[in-house]
């Protein structure tokens, strides 16, 4: 199999590239299946060129196929129908007649000019071949091309034999690694995460979806749905379908999870009409409606202003005629019954969990009577993560094996960077952050997500790593409610607050365990699976060893 270059087009090809990206897509998935490893194809379809319309290397070469000596093999490829004529072959770009075999002896002339500057005045040899799928060539005397370099609609499947007779594999020469350099600068090889980011929410959204419409196609009565669904299987996505569903009917619907960022970031997206709240908010509105306030000074506080609202009547204005509980494995059964006092005669209720991200350990919550949806497939989390997680889960929690790596992302393998006496903590997070820098991500991209808990983590008592302002939490509210955060451009959170969230690049830090428990692998799955394109792990001498012993060879 060819070695590509740039990376990311597969990533392209899943997403529905379309128009003439599609076809060249189509092309260097049959060059990379069929070439040895002796050659490397450069190609220009990749993310920095989607908005320019063009999708050449250099002038109208679309793919330059380099074997072992280091010699090239220029191909244009030309979509479509052809014109033939007195003058040649010629096709219509951006308006206008465009002669083929012009086009392409301007751009190997070019290539080869510069090409030899760079070795110095020695250039390798530069051969050329035209690819038109769709056309069949009538007049390949008139062309203007050589006959042996057309190959049409009617030998299109000798594509690669064409390539091999032209270019043998060659032995390896000095020269060679100077034209990969030359090449690699050609085509800027500068990572446009941007450009992949976009794409990437996009298409997460799009198949991550499927859940929405299966959940929200099933007709039954009374409607009680309980989601067993994975990280990044889009339960989000689902509960905000069923809230924005209720509003639009004119009914009032309640969104309610254990996490406050998680109940904030829902209430931002919402549509007004409804509520979307932690449940120890919605009991402290039971309370405020009957003119009490909870006593946060006693050391019990919120179990008590919980029982307080479970003894008082449920006002008017909370109850509702849909119920959404989203990370209902926070929850125990108490509390779901002190819920459905909040639904009216006839209202939906949706529960949404997933029971490898309970990290408080609670029973399973009992809901007889209800119809239950399995949702296995992670659309948001890169493959590699996933089958690092599955790895690590393997005979230690039971379900991992039934989790689907359904991401259109395969990323970069997991980065795993221990700290130690040697290596301090903060060295090494400033070192991760780099690697996702060097990687194409802006600080806004990239969250670091820390193993230990507010009170106990050394990294969110700082306000700054390295050149890195970070952004993290004040612990207070504004007038409106609204969390407050320091002015820093890197998150940092961690893991119990950033259940529920994900970002571009995820730094998994201060990560420290004794025993790889089951346990320990709950509060690893939810900080990996809050990445969508990026993790790094940022872990202790001991638990980086253990993580390498159990993932073994791809660690």
């Amino acid at each position: 199999m060819a070695k590509v270059i740039p990376d990311g087009w597969r990533e392209l090809a899943s997403a529905d590239a379309g128009g003439a990206a599609e076809r060249e897509l189509a092309t260097l998935a049959l060059l990379e299946r069929g070439l040895p490893a002796d050659y490397t194809v450069y190609h220009g379809v990749h993310w920095t060129r989607l908005d320019e319309g063009g999708f050449s290397i250099y002038g109208d070469i679309d793919f330059v196929v380099v074997n072992a000596a280091g010699d090239l093999l220029a191909i244009e490829q030309r979509s479509g129908f052809l014109e033939e004529g007195p003058q040649g072959l010629s096709s219509r770009r951006r308006g206008r007649d465009r002669n083929v075999a012009v086009g392409i002896a301007r751009a190997r002339h070019a290539l080869s000019t510069r090409l030899a500057a760079r070795l110095g005045g020695s250039a390798p040899r530069i051969e050329y071949l035209l690819y038109c799928p769709d056309h069949f060539v009538r007049q390949a005397h008139t062309a203007g091309i050589d006959a042996e370099r057309i190959v049409d609609a009617a030998v299109r499947d000798q594509l690669i034999p064409r390539i091999r007779a032209i270019l043998p594999p060659g032995e390896h020469s000095g020269h060679g690694p100077e034209v990969h350099r030359f090449l690699r600068d050609e085509i800027k090889l500068e990572p446009d995460v941007a450009a992949r980011l976009g794409m990437a929410r996009e298409r997460i959204t799009r198949v991550s979806g499927g859940l929405t419409q299966w959940a929200r196609a099933l007709d039954f009565q009374p409607y009680r749905l309980r989601v067993v669904g994975t990280a990044g299987s889009g339960k989000t996505q689902l509960a905000l379908a069923e809230y924005t569903a209720a509003i639009e009917a004119g009914r009032r619907p309640l969104y309610v999870c254990f996490n406050r960022p998680l109940a904030d970031h829902l209430a931002q997206i919402a549509p007004e009409g409804g509520l979307a709240c932690t449940f120890h908010h919605l009991c402290e509105r039971v309370l405020a409606a009957h003119g009490e306030r909870p006593d946060y000074a006693k050391p019990d506080a919120f179990d008590a202003m919980i029982a307080r609202a479970g003894e008082l009547p449920v006002p008017d204005d909370l109850l509702f005629d849909a119920l959404v509980v989203d990370e209902g494995q926070d929850f125990n059964a108490d509390w779901a019954d002190q819920l459905w006092r909040h639904a009216r005669d006839g209202a939906r209720r949706l529960w949404l969990e997933d029971p490898m991200q309970n990290l408080y350990a609670r029973p399973p919550v009992e809901l007889p009577g209800w119809v239950t949806l399995h949702a296995h497939s992670n659309f948001r989390s890169p493959r590699p993560v996933v089958r690092m997680l599955q790895t690590l889960m393997e005979g230690v929690m039971p379900g991992a094996e039934r989790i689907e790596a359904a991401s259109p992302f395969d990323a970069d393998e997991v980065a795993v960077l221990a700290y130690s006496q040697a290596h301090p903590l903060t060295q090494r997070v400033k070192e991760a952050i780099r690697l996702c820098f060097a990687a194409g991500f802006h600080a806004q991209d990239v969250a670091i997500i820390s193993w230990r808990g507010r009170d106990q983590s050394e990294l969110l008592r700082h306000d700054r790593l390295g050149a890195n302002a970070l952004r993290s939490f004040t612990g207070q509210y504004d007038l409106l409610g609204q969390p407050e955060y320091s002015g820093g451009e890197v998150l940092i959170e961690s893991v119990y607050r950033f259940k529920g969230q994900s970002a571009p690049a995820v730094i998994l830090a201060e990560i420290d365990f004794d025993t790889l428990d089951e346990r320990t692998l709950r509060k690893l799955f939810v900080g990996a699976t809050r990445a969508m394109m990026k993790l790094v792990l940022v872990a202790s001498e001991r638990a980086a060893g253990t993580l390498a012993e159990r993932l073994g060879p791809q660690a």
